[in-house]
């Protein structure tokens, strides 16, 4: 039904509704998503200090280095 030509509600055009709807929507959805992935990136650990502490055991395991070399290349890791 129309009502001083601007049917629909009001709107005028039934696609005025469905933008302004969908608009902040994926604004808002977006700003979400930005979030999410902030989170993610900034509270991973980082792998290389995990990946270089395995090689250390396993080089001290095959022989390759003594316990003392081990103890301060691992103190020096954790630093």
């Amino acid at each position: 039904m129309m009502c001083n030509g601007f049917g629909y509600g009001g709107f005028g055009d039934p696609w005025g509704a469905v933008i302004s709807t969908i608009v902040p929507l994926l604004f808002f959805g977006g700003l979400i998503a930005l979030a999410i992935w902030a989170v993610r990136s900034f509270s991973r650990r980082p792998a290389g200090a995990d990946s270089a502490m395995e090689v250390l055991r396993r080089r001290l395991a095959a022989g390759e280095i003594a316990q003392e070399e081990f103890d301060k290349i691992r103190k020096a890791l954790q630093a």
